[in-house]
């Protein structure tokens, strides 16, 4: 079942994640919308972390779960952005591939059925 995610990334330029090659390259709400929904549709974010590994084949292969249906908005609200994605992602995904993209510049806000 598809849970509804409210995020904001407070200060959208520290919004990114430790490793260049992963992290974050918007400036704007759409962008970041966009980013965060092709993270959660299909695997590449995942194959490129994974490989990075010290050990690939070690890697939970639960982290890579995709859904083709995932939905992200984005809103610009005064200098911070506002996220709702949707999905069917389990929510301990959904924060590992936040934290690739945006590292510790997210929080989430709240989580409701879809």
């Amino acid at each position: 079942m598809p849970s509804r995610y409210h995020l904001r990334l407070s200060d959208p330029a520290k919004a990114r994640g430790n490793d260049p090659g992963l992290a974050f390259r918007a400036v704007s709400a759409e962008g970041f919308a966009e980013e965060l929904e092709n993270a959660l549709r299909e695997d590449s974010l995942f194959t490129r972390w994974k490989a990075a590994q010290p050990d690939p084949d070690a890697v939970d292969p639960g982290l890579g779960v995709t859904d083709a249906n995932a939905v992200v908005s984005g809103a610009q609200q005064d200098l911070s952005i506002d996220l709702i994605a949707t999905t069917s992602i389990p929510g301990a995904v959904l924060r590992h591939r936040l934290r690739l993209l945006a590292g510790h510049g997210w929080a989430l806000h709240d989580v409701t059925a879809a």
